[in-house]
């Protein structure tokens, strides 16, 4: 079963969204928020496997939720869904962890198979999201900041470790180190670990400092 949490400042959606996945067969919810400072609470207490969330609340908004949850509860694959689709937005969202980026036009199967693919660690992009994340990594490839757990990781991936050696070396769970490479692929622009491990050698994103 997918454990999902459900944030929305707005009863009628979140009214419908419960609905809507009560139809799901391999969807459990867990619970609902209709603020910020809610859903990381929730997401900390019941660590479900996707938080479905919207951008905009009126205590903490979503890209924060996003940035605190990628600390407090790493193994919540955070989704977008909202009804904003400017560029800044979904960049903000996407660099702040957020796993994947839908709009509230989805179809419900379009939604169904997002919540899928974000507990299997992949990530589900409107294609509005997916073009803006591109045309944002070809604008400014050179200003990417990576975490430390995100070097860690990526130092893993250039030795040529899986993920499951990834996930024993640094005592996390597989579907975490999953959750870590998608973000990576997103905030750096590539497709898989080849490119990864070659952006790496391109930038000196592994090199000390000075």
């Amino acid at each position: 079963m997918i454990r999902v949490v459900i944030a929305d400042d707005h009863r009628v959606v979140r009214v419908g969204l419960q609905q809507l996945l009560e139809t799901f067969d391999d969807v459990e919810l867990l619970g609902s928020g209709s603020g910020g400072e809610e859903a990381v609470a929730l997401c900390v207490e019941l660590r479900p496997d996707v938080l479905l969330l919207d951008l905009s609340m009126p205590d903490l908004d979503g890209i924060e939720v996003t940035r605190r949850l990628h600390e407090l509860a790493p193994d919540t694959a955070v989704v977008v869904f909202t009804s904003f689709s400017e560029r800044d937005r979904i960049v903000g969202a996407l660099d702040a962890g957020a796993l994947g980026y839908l709009l509230k036009d989805a179809e419900p199967e379009e939604l169904h198979a997002a919540l899928q693919a974000a507990s299997r660690g992949e990530a589900p992009l409107t294609p509005r999201a997916a073009a803006a994340l591109l045309a944002d990594r070809r604008d400014r490839p050179a200003e990417v900041q990576l975490t430390g757990r995100e070097r860690e990781v990526l130092g893993l991936v250039v030795d040529g470790f899986a993920n499951k050696q990834i996930a024993r070396r640094m005592g996390i769970s597989e579907k975490t180190v999953k959750g870590h490479l998608t973000n990576l692929f997103q905030r750096i622009g590539v497709a898989d670990r080849t490119q990864a491990a070659l952006w790496a050698e391109r930038t000196g994103a592994l090199r000390d400092p000075p």
